[in-house]
C-alpha cells in the first residue's frame, strides 16, 4: 500500500500546477493533502476509483485537509474528539488493521506568539494518538511544522528558537515519539539530508535551502510493515513536496 502526503499551500492554485497529472501517476492507494485553502466543492477534482474526504476551516481560504483514498474506510472522524475543530486541521480514517491519521499542525508563528495553542493542540493530539494506538497501529501524516533534528533543517544554529525549530516544538516531538511511535524517513535513511519545505524567498528551493518538517510517523509495532518512506523533492506546485511510505 502506497501513501503519499502533501501541503498543497492551496488546492486551487495547485491544480492549475499540475497535480492531477502527478496524482494520476503517482497512483496512491491513500493521497493526503494538507493547507487545502477551500471548502468542498470549490475545486473540480473528483478522480475516478477514490473515496474523498475533506475537512475545511470556518475561515475561508486558510489551513484545511483532506484524503483521497481507494478504499472506503471503516469509519471516518473530524478533529481531536470533538475538539480543535474550527481550523480543519485532523481527519481520521480507520481501516480493519490500523488508523491514519492526518495532520495539517499549527505553526507558531513568528515571534512564536502562537506556541502556546500550538502546543495545547500538540498535548490533545499526542493523547489522541496513544488512544488510537491502544486498538490498533497507527499512521499519522501530514505538515507537523517542526524540524525535529538539526539534520532536520539547512541553517539549525541561525534558527534556533524560530517558529518550528523552537525547543518546545522540538522536545513536543521527542515526547510524541516517546510514547511509542518512529519517524519513517529518519528510522530508514538516518543520516540522510532531506528537506520537505523551502521558503519562497532568497531563492531557497534552488539553492536546497530547506527544512523537514513534513513525515509519516508510525506506531512502533508497525514498522517492520514499511518498507520505503521517500521525500520527494522534484515535484513542484508547492512550497513543500509530497512525503510517502509504502507499508507492506
Amino acid at each position: 500500500m502506497k501513501l503519499i502526503s502533501w501541503n498543497v499551500n492551496g488546492f486551487r492554485a495547485v491544480l492549475g500546477k499540475g497535480f492531477a497529472e502527478y496524482f494520476a501517476a503517482a497512483d496512491a492507494d491513500i493521497f493526503c493533502l494538507q493547507e487545502t485553502k477551500m471548502q468542498e466543492g470549490q475545486a473540480d477534482f473528483a478522480p475516478e476509483g477514490y473515496h474523498a474526504y475533506w475537512f475545511s476551516a470556518e475561515k475561508k481560504g486558510y489551513s484545511g485537509t483532506a484524503v483521497f483514498t481507494k478504499k472506503e474506510p471503516i469509519s471516518v472522524a473530524y478533529g481531536l474528539n470533538g475538539e480543535f475543530m474550527d481550523e480543519g486541521r485532523v481527519i481520521t480514517l480507520e481501516y480493519e488493521d490500523f488508523y491514519l491519521v492526518n495532520a495539517y499542525v499549527p505553526n507558531a508563528q513568528e515571534g512564536l506568539k502562537r506556541l502556546d495553542y500550538r502546543l495545547s493542540y500538540e498535548a490533545a493530539l499526542s493523547d489522541y494518538l496513544v488512544s488510537l494506538d491502544a486498538k490498533k497501529p497507527v499512521l499519522y501524516c501530514g505538515d507537523l511544522n517542526v524540524a525535529h533534528e538539526e539534520i532536520d533543517l539547512k541553517n539549525p544554529k541561525t534558527n534556533r528558537e524560530n517558529p518550528g525549530f523552537s525547543d518546545a516544538e522540538r522536545a513536543a516531538m521527542t515526547a510524541l515519539l516517546s510514547r511509542g511511535f518512529s519517524d519513517t524517513f529518519r528510522t530508514l535513511h538516518p543520516t540522510e539530508i532531506a528537506y520537505s519545505w523551502w521558503s519562497y524567498r532568497f531563492q531557497a528551493r534552488a539553492k536546497n535551502v530547506g527544512w523537514r518538517i513534513d513525515y509519516f510517523l508510525a506506531s512502533n509495532r508497525l514498522m517492520d510493515r514499511i518498507t520505503s518512506a521517500e521525500i520527494h523533492s522534484g515535484i513542484l506546485g508547492s512550497d513543500h513536496c509530497p512525503v510517502s511510505v509504502t507499508v507492506e
